[in-house]
C-alpha cells in the first residue's frame, strides 16, 4: 500500500513513450458503424441515443449552429465513453488530464467565438458593455467582461477534470479503506464496500452527466455566436 494517491493519473508508458494517443483512440473503436455490420440491437440503440442526444442539443440552434450537430455528438460520444472506461479496473482516464480537456475547450471556443465576431460582429461586441453601464464604469465593465470571455474555456477543462479526479480519488481511498478493514475489522468492512459499490454508482452517473455538460455548455457558447 505504498503506492502513490495520484499513481493513476500519470500517463502510462512503453519504453519511456507515451501511450496516451493509442488510449484515447479506443473509445472509437467500441462504437459499431451501421455501414459495415448488419444492423442490430447495439446498433440500433447506438442509433436512438444519438438521436435523442441531437435533438437536446441542436433544439435550441438556428440553422448555422445545426452544422456544427456531428461535432457535437462526437464530443458527448467521446467524452461519455473515455469516462466509463477509465471506471474500470487498471484503466487510465485521459479526461483526468488538464492538458487534454483544455486541448478540447480552449480550440472549441475560440471556433464559437471567431464565428460570433464574423458573423455577428455588433451582437458579439455588445457581449463587452452591457446596456446602461454608466460612463465611468464603461472601462471596468469592459476589462470584466473580457476577462469573463477568456476564462470560460479555463471553467470547461477545469470542471470535467475536477469531477472525475475528485470521484477517481473517492473510490481508491474508500477501496484502499475497504481492504485494510477486511483485515482489521471485519465486521465494519461490509459497510465501506456498501459505501464503494454506491459511489461506483454515483461516478457511472457523474461520467456521462459530465460528459453532457461539456458538450451542453459549447451548446450555449455556439448558441450565443450563431
Amino acid at each position: 500500500m505504498n503506492e502513490n494517491l495520484f499513481a493513476s493519473f500519470t500517463t502510462p508508458t512503453i519504453v519511456e513513450i507515451p501511450i496516451v494517443i493509442i488510449i484515447i483512440m479506443i473509445p472509437s473503436i467500441l462504437f459499431p458503424s451501421p455501414a459495415r455490420l448488419i444492423n442490430n440491437r447495439l446498433t440500433s440503440l447506438q442509433q436512438w441515443l444519438i438521436q435523442l442526444v441531437l435533438k437536446q442539443l441542436m433544439t435550441i440552434h438556428n440553422a448555422k449552429g445545426r452544422t456544427w450537430s456531428l461535432m457535437l455528438v462526437s464530443l458527448i460520444l467521446f467524452i461519455a465513453s473515455t469516462n466509463l472506461l477509465g471506471l474500470l479496473p487498471y484503466s487510465f482516464t485521459p479526461t483526468t488530464q488538464l492538458s487534454m480537456n483544455l486541448g478540447m475547450a480552449i480550440p472549441l471556443w475560440a471556433a464559437a467565438v471567431i464565428k460570433g465576431l464574423r458573423h455577428k460582429t455588433k451582437a458579439s461586441l455588445a457581449h463587452f458593455l452591457p446596456q446602461g453601464t454608466p460612463i465611468p464604469l464603461i472601462p471596468v465593465m469592459v476589462i470584466i467582461e473580457t476577462i469573463s470571455l477568456f476564462i470560460q474555456p479555463m471553467a470547461l477543462a477545469v470542471r470535467l477534470t475536477a469531477n472525475i479526479t475528485a470521484g477517481h480519488l473517492l473510490m481508491h481511498l474508500i477501496g484502499g479503506a475497504t481492504l485494510e478493514l477486511i483485515s482489521i475489522f471485519p465486521s465494519t468492512a461490509p459497510v465501506t464496500l456498501i459505501i464503494l459499490i454506491l459511489l461506483m454508482i454515483l461516478e457511472f452517473a457523474v461520467a456521462l452527466i459530465q460528459a453532457y455538460v461539456f458538450t451542453l455548455l459549447v451548446s450555449l457558447y455556439l448558441q450565443d455566436n450563431t
